[in-house]
């Protein structure tokens, strides 16, 4: 029987869960009574919902058992994965990584035989997110969400374009961080324990995610091919940043997703990045702290209320065969955060290869119809929500931009 914590944990979490689908509700309240704008505003930011429910639940526990449990509780929980999303956000945001990705992007567009804007989109939307199997993926989601924000969505385009090419980009990263078993967040909670190494990753999900993305990608700039020639335009430069100051913000970010596991280490080097940026402030633009804050506090608001899932979800997962599993945690994960799912998997006893593919390909699946559905996927809703109508990402919208992009996922995960 469930515990009483537990029973709180699982109804937070679904308030939670409607809070986020509910973020355009709380923005019409903020202009409907402008005396307290503010805080519907607050309420109106997706990447404050978990976080706030999360402190709602820190309260009761407070409340009910005092502070010396409510603070045991919060220590026991792991915040690895929302201060690495944080460091390596502000990192992968910078002018220089941005520079160097950016050229890279338009020399592989100019090889396309395809027009300009449609060949930089193109890639944007399938090379990034395949970048993100070595880069990791919220630096990858970084990369490719400023990159569209600065050449597509500099000028107005249709809102059925925007929440296509969110859609797809969403699905595109989660998918196409399966090349190897260090990126995807879903991929790292099992790697270790279930022995999956990179020549696995590939032959068992890299190929299929890379022609999933690639089709995605084609599919979304032939659709909207009258849409994009202004893509290819290159905006008013800034003065080239030297080699020398790109390689050491690449080597920071190497270092960063070499000691992800390691907070103690990954943070220090992010402090000294920080040391650095400011010596050579003339090469930077202002950093993506706010956005990257903000991100960070959605994911530990996560990390605290998922922790008490277990109960429900874990006998779940376990009463399912591999088809089931396959498209249970395909549903499953755009009300859950996919890595947390396969976390659960984890911890079964002797389960089938199988189960153990058909649950990973399962969450990574549907790792781009929901923003809570991918460790991710609220790094690139926080860059580009200021594009979109009240800057606010309509989640109706986006899981229905993303069903196609899911579905050719199926196909390839389940069929190929």
């Amino acid at each position: 029987m469930p515990t009483t914590l537990e029973i709180l944990g699982a109804s937070l979490f679904a308030l939670a869960v409607v809070h986020t689908f509910s973020t355009k509700f709380f923005e019409r309240l903020a202009h409907a009574q402008p005396s307290h704008a503010g805080f519907w505003h607050l309420l109106g930011e997706v990447e404050v919902v978990f976080g706030f429910w999360a402190m709602v639940l820190v309260l009761f526990i407070f409340g009910m058992q005092g502070k010396e449990q409510a603070v045991a509780y919060l220590e026991t929980c792991n915040f690895t994965e929302p201060m690495f999303v944080f460091a390596i956000m502000v990192i992968a945001g910078t002018r220089p990584v941005l520079q160097f990705a950016g050229d890279a992007v338009r020399w592989i567009a100019r090889c396309l035989p395809m027009p300009r804007g449609m060949a930089m989109y193109l890639t944007m939307m399938s090379v990034v997110p395949l970048l993100g199997s070595f880069i990791t993926e919220p630096a990858a989601m970084t990369l490719a969400a400023i990159m569209l924000r600065d050449t597509l969505l500099r000028q107005p385009v249709s809102n059925r374009l925007k929440y296509a090419t969110l859609g797809v980009l969403f699905v595109n990263i989660s998918i196409g961080g399966t090349l190897t078993s260090f990126a995807a967040p879903p991929v790292l909670m099992v790697a270790a324990k279930w022995n999956w190494d990179m020549t696995f990753m590939l032959t068992t999900f890299g190929w299929k995610a890379a022609l999933a993305v690639v089709v995605n990608a084609a599919g979304v700039m032939l659709l909207f091919r009258r849409e994009l020639g202004h893509v290819g335009d290159v905006p008013a430069a800034q003065a080239v940043v030297p080699f020398s100051v790109v390689l050491v913000h690449l080597l920071f970010l190497m270092a960063v997703v070499v000691f992800s596991h390691h907070p103690v280490v990954f943070m220090g080097l992010f402090l000294f990045f920080m040391g650095f940026t400011a010596a050579y402030q003339r090469f930077q633009t202002p950093l993506i702290l706010r956005e990257a804050l903000l991100v960070a506090f959605f994911l530990a608001g996560l990390v605290v209320l998922g922790r008490l899932q277990a109960w429900w979800l874990q006998p779940l997962l376990s009463g399912m065969d591999a088809n089931a599993i396959y498209f249970g945690a395909t549903a499953l994960t755009a009300i859950t955060d996919n890595a947390a799912l396969t976390y659960l998997g984890s911890l079964l006893d002797s389960p089938t290869l199988d189960f153990k593919v058909a649950l990973v390909a399962g969450a990574v699946t549907g790792g781009g119809l929901t923003i809570i559905a991918n460790a991710p996927n609220p790094a690139g809703a926080a860059i580009l929500k200021d594009k979109f109508e009240d800057g606010v990402i309509s989640p109706l919208g986006l899981f229905l931009a993303a069903a196609p992009a899911t579905v050719v996922a199926m196909v390839a995960f389940r069929w190929l």
